[in-house]
Parts: structure tokens; sequence; C-alpha cells
């Protein structure tokens, strides 16, 4: 398609501009600030021709600049632009004030981000939640409590994860159940959702007070390879990066370490020295590339934030027991220490719903595990 843009300079609208500028292949954010701070608008960038757009910007002739590159991009973005327009769908350039500061620190930053919802990302406090997409009882308690108590701690907080199985879902739906904004970054376009399952969650995000980002056009579709280069915009969007649970490899730990990367406080869950879906917090720990952690408190003391305070005293979260966990501290309270499949039997409930509970209650320091399938107080 051959463009009469020479004939025409205001043929394209700014955000088509902005949107083609982004689509070029080789595009940086470093490159792009320079075009913003060397040409008077992107406009004449887009009409000037690849020697002059090399002179200017003091760079060798690329074909990134080549006059069918451009006008192609252009085309693009035209298309892309009428596709945001008509499905309310909130573009951020990386100049606009909208655009999630705290990634402007990141060299590989987007350019151009698509948003769906109406959360601020550019609240006071920014958490990020990572892990495995095999979340154990153990991960989805410490979850829960977390975000509870972080809810009730912190003001002006945004969630931040990738709406992808385990951790990351668990860590949005939690933070909706405590009416906390909560952002999912998708690694792919908008006009679909991966995993499928997830949609009606990204729709609760989207209409609620939080939302769903990406740096993909609308209709890129699912690239293992777009998960990796996703994280990156968790990590660099947030604060404090959460590793909840991760085995010895995995995409939770590439995020660690591009949180570290960008100079962001990153955290992770100790769990068992047997149990797989610790192994790669232990490490991080180990490491000194994370610090322990096992509360709300434990990062607010940590990022040096002050928690909301009721009559003049810390808010402290109580732990309520549910009825069956009553009578498993009763049980255990005459008992001592005892087998599970006892409590099964003595307690009328069903094993994998006594294993569910009890790990919920190991995690909040109300039992003890023990070798062999053994319990007992703490």
């Amino acid at each position: 398609m051959s463009s009469n843009i020479y004939n025409n300079p205001q043929l394209y609208s700014e955000l088509t501009l902005r949107i083609a500028l982004s689509r070029l292949k080789g595009m940086t954010f470093g490159l792009a600030g320079l075009i913003e701070s060397r040409f008077s608008s992107l406009n004449e960038f887009f009409v000037s021709d690849s020697r002059s757009i090399s002179t200017i910007l003091g760079t060798q002739s690329s074909k990134m600049f080549a006059r069918e590159v451009l006008d192609m991009a252009l085309a693009q973005a035209q298309a892309e632009e009428q596709w945001v327009r008509s499905n309310n769908v909130k573009p951020l350039y990386f100049t606009d004030p909208d655009y999630p500061t705290r990634l402007l620190d990141c060299d590989d930053a987007p350019i151009m981000l698509y948003v769906l919802g109406i959360a601020n990302l550019n609240p006071q406090h920014v958490v990020g939640i990572v892990g495995t997409r095999h979340a154990t009882v153990y991960g989805l308690s410490f979850i829960t409590r977390f975000i509870q108590e972080l809810a009730a701690a912190i003001p002006d907080l945004l969630i931040v994860s990738g709406l992808a199985y385990g951790i990351d879902i668990a860590a949005h739906r939690e933070a909706i159940n405590n009416s906390l904004p909560t952002a999912g970054v998708v690694a792919h376009g908008l006009s679909t959702m991966y995993p499928a399952s997830h949609r009606k969650d990204a729709a609760n995000m989207i209409h609620g007070n939080g939302a769903v980002i990406t740096e993909y056009v609308h209709d890129a579709p699912v690239h293992r390879g777009n998960f990796l280069t996703r994280n990156r915009i968790v990590a660099g969007m947030s604060d404090a990066l959460i590793v909840v649970e991760s085995a010895a490899k995995g995409g939770a730990l590439l995020t660690a370490r591009v949180a570290g990367d960008y100079n962001r406080d990153v955290f992770a869950v100790p769990g068992r020295t047997n149990d797989i879906y610790s192994a790669g917090c232990n490490e991080l720990i180990r490491k000194n590339r994370a610090a322990m952690i096992t509360s709300a408190s434990d990062l607010c003391d940590a990022m040096g934030w002050t928690p909301i305070k009721a009559e003049g005293t810390q808010q402290e979260i109580a732990v309520e027991l549910s009825d069956e966990e009553k009578i498993i501290i009763d049980y255990l309270t005459t008992n001592g220490e005892s087998f599970l499949n006892r409590m099964s039997v003595d307690l009328n409930i069903v094993t994998h719903r006594l294993i569910q509970i009890l790990g919920e209650m190991e995690f909040n320091g109300l039992v003890i595990s023990h070798p062999g399938g053994k319990y007992s107080n703490s």
C-alpha cells in the first residue's frame, strides 16, 4: 500500500502515529524517546525519508525506516485504532500521564499499552504476585491471608499478576473478594482471553475497579515467547514482587530475576524442603535473591510502608476459626499428636477436605504437621 502522507500530512491521527511507531520491528523504548526528542512531531518522523531519519537521529541507516516499512506500519495502525476505539480500549503511550510511571524506569518498557478497565495504574503501592500454575493448598492459603491483611492495612493499593492458572488467578480473585483493584497483564491481544476459563474473572476485573493490560495489538495470538516478555511488565509495574510458590524452574523465577534487575524488592514465601513447589522459593531465599515473607506485616516492615491504624494502634488481622477448625483444635487438644486417617474417621470429615483444612490451619500457625501424616496443635 502506497501512502499519500506526503500530500496530506494530517491524514493520520496522533494515535495512529503512536501505534505505528510501536509496531516498527526493532523499535525500543530508548529509540522512541530519541525520536520524540529529535522530531517536532511523529508526523514529521513518518513523512521523512530513511536517510533524513538516520541523520537526525545520529544512527546508521536502517531498514526500519524504509518507506515501505513505515507505510505498512501506518496502514496496520489505522486498522488497530479503529478496533481500539470500537471496543472501549484505553491506549497508553509512554508519554501519557496515565502510563504506569514505574515502567519508565525500565529500559525495555513497552512503548504502547492497551488497557481494558478503569484501574489507576499509578497508585501509591503496587504489589506483584506470581507463582506456579500448580498452586497447592499451602500457596492458596497464603494468598487468602496475605491479601486480606494487605487490604486492611495498606491504602491505595494495586495487585498485579498475569491472569494465568494457579497463583496468578488466585491473587486476582482474592483481590476482588477484598475490593482491591487488580490488574492482569496478558500475553496476547485483547480480542481473546487465555486461558478461556478466566474470561469471567477478566470481566469482573474490567467492570470492577481493575484492568486487563497488554502490549500486543488486538489480534495478536497466544505465543509461548510472549509470556516471558509479559512477565517484565508485571515486574516493572510493581514496587514489590512476591513469589508465592515455584518449582526449581519456572516463569515465576524468571519474573523474580527481572524484578531484581529492575531494582525492585523481591520476596518469596518459604516452604518445606521436600515440597516441589516450594523449591524455587527456598532457593531464592537461600541465594539472597529474595527476602523471606510470611505476612503482610513482613512486607510493610521491609518496604517502610505505614499500615492503616485504628484507634491509635496498628490494625491486626485476627484469625477467625470456622466450626470445622474449632472441632479439629478441640480434638488435637484432647488426643494430642494424631494421624490424619484416624482424625478423618473420628471427626467424620473426608480425607481430601481434612487435608485442605489442615493445610490452611498450618499456614495460619494453628497446627503443626509431622512426618508420617501426623498433626498436633501448635
